[in-house]
């Protein structure tokens, strides 16, 4: 077993149940906002809202867009089909983004084991968590997870200016604990995200893989689990 010095960990669907509230949330916003005029199903509106969700984060993880852009255009790309002015349009779905990070907020809840092997690892290892969450959502889960004093560092990609999978934000990391690359192990569900940026920093990392994803012949990582749990058999 590597001695390493310091653990890395993601946050939303590593730690905490992101999937989720995401989920639950918009299905709050489909209701309220009446997008049944746009959609027939919640299903539909899911169908219209994700992916493009998706594109939007990996363009904010590369520098391409800002966090506004992305929070707005978000919500306001599957509504463009409303009878409303373009300024009306604006504000609304500034209305349904604002909505969709309190709900977020409320339906947060840990993933089922995680608190554990967070105090698993905080006994033996400084914890350090690298997110691209947005600040203001991602403070209130740390405080409200009950497992904030557990982690020693944490950097929001905002706050440092670098996203991940860019180098730089793991360097960062590094640099804080005071050790190097080969010192430390990333812990994480994305792997564009997550496993592409450390390896890019040159740390190794534990994958935590959803064993429903195919993945692609070039998605490899020093350690590949299926469940946060699996973690204690590696640490």
């Amino acid at each position: 077993m590597i001695p390493y010095k310091a653990i890395f960990l993601d946050w939303d669907d590593t730690i905490g149940d992101w999937t989720t509230a995401e989920h639950k949330a918009l299905q709050d916003i489909y209701a309220t906002y009446r997008l049944d005029r746009l959609y027939d199903t919640f299903d539909d509106y899911l169908n219209a809202y994700k992916p493009y969700n998706l594109e939007l984060w990996g363009r904010y993880g590369r520098g391409e867009v800002t966090k506004e852009w992305l929070h707005l255009q978000r919500f306001l790309r599957p509504i463009e089909g409303l009878q409303v002015t373009d300024d009306g349009l604006r504000d609304l779905a500034h209305e349904m983004g604002a909505e969709f990070l309190r709900l977020t907020n409320k339906y947060f809840s840990v993933l089922p084991d995680a608190d554990r092997v967070v105090r698993y690892l905080a006994a033996k290892y400084p914890l350090t968590i690298i997110s691209n969450g947005f600040k203001e959502v991602q403070y209130y889960k740390f405080e409200h997870s009950g497992l904030a004093p557990y982690f020693t560092h944490t950097l929001i990609s905002e706050e440092v200016g670098i996203n991940k999978p860019q180098p730089g934000i793991f360097r960062i990391a590094l640099e804080r604990n005071g050790i190097s690359a080969d010192e430390a192990v990333m812990i994480g569900d994305s792997y564009s995200s997550d496993i592409a940026g450390a390896k890019a920093a040159g740390i190794d990392q534990i994958w935590i893989r959803d064993k429903r994803m195919s993945g692609l012949a070039d998605e490899t990582a020093t350690y590949i689990v299926q469940n946060v749990t699996d973690i204690i058999n590696i640490l």
